[in-house]
């Protein structure tokens, strides 16, 4: 009898971790908080495995587990099946997917495409359209349309009211305001690391924000 405890034990553990995740997936932040913490070590021993050497000092795996639960949290909702194991198998897509986004942008900054930064020294109205246009162009939008710059601010403002915090200012600090990513790090108490991972979660949720790009354009001479 004795030797069957800790089989007893470990479903326990289980039927316990699938009750927090239909919680969490109601709303119960406290249960998705939970799950999180339990799986922050199989998590941090992947992505530290991942991290390229050169760039440790830039990317911490902490970062990744940071932004990722920003993210978990903000999209738990859409997690529908699968149980703990389809829990753990998502999570892991995401911090991996944030960790190479933070690879990506790391090794960019290095050389970095004037093109694919949102700021430019006129008004905030340019930097908002401006930026739109990035969004949209790589949404495949067509190139010869423009967008209405009298409108580009407020379309902006309203699509950053949607995001988490930290995401709407990443995009205000660095895109639109156009601070260098060390300064970004420094007023967000973050690493440069994870500046550019909440920046490429906040581009992503930014396009879905925007629906359908052409509701921006207008036919230029039109």
């Amino acid at each position: 009898m004795v030797q069957d405890q800790p089989d007893r034990d470990g479903q326990r553990d289980a039927d316990h971790c699938e009750e927090l995740l239909k919680k969490a997936i109601r709303g119960d932040r406290a249960a998705l908080i939970d799950l999180l913490e339990d799986c922050a070590p199989m998590l941090r021993g992947r992505l530290e495995g991942k991290i390229p050497a050169a760039l440790k000092v830039t990317v911490e795996a902490d970062d990744v587990l940071q932004v990722t639960y920003i993210e978990v949290v903000g999209r738990i909702s859409q997690f529908k099946t699968g149980g703990m194991g389809g829990f753990r198998a998502w999570v892991s897509r995401v911090a991996e997917n944030n960790l190479l986004d933070a690879i990506r942008a790391a090794q960019a900054a290095k050389r970095p495409d004037p093109a694919k930064r949102a700021h430019t020294p006129r008004n905030a109205d340019d930097s908002a359209a401006t930026l739109i246009e990035v969004l949209a162009g790589d949404s495949k939008a067509t190139p010869s349309r423009f967008v209405a710059r009298g409108e580009a601010v407020m379309a902006m403002e309203k699509m950053l009211a949607t995001l988490p915090t930290d995401y709407a200012k990443v995009i205000r600090l660095y895109d639109l305001a156009g601070h260098p990513v060390e300064e970004v790090a420094k007023e967000m108490g973050r690493s440069t690391g994870a500046v550019f991972m909440l920046r490429a979660r906040a581009h992503d949720r930014l396009r879905d924000a925007m629906g359908d790009p052409g509701q921006y354009f207008s036919r230029a001479g039109g």
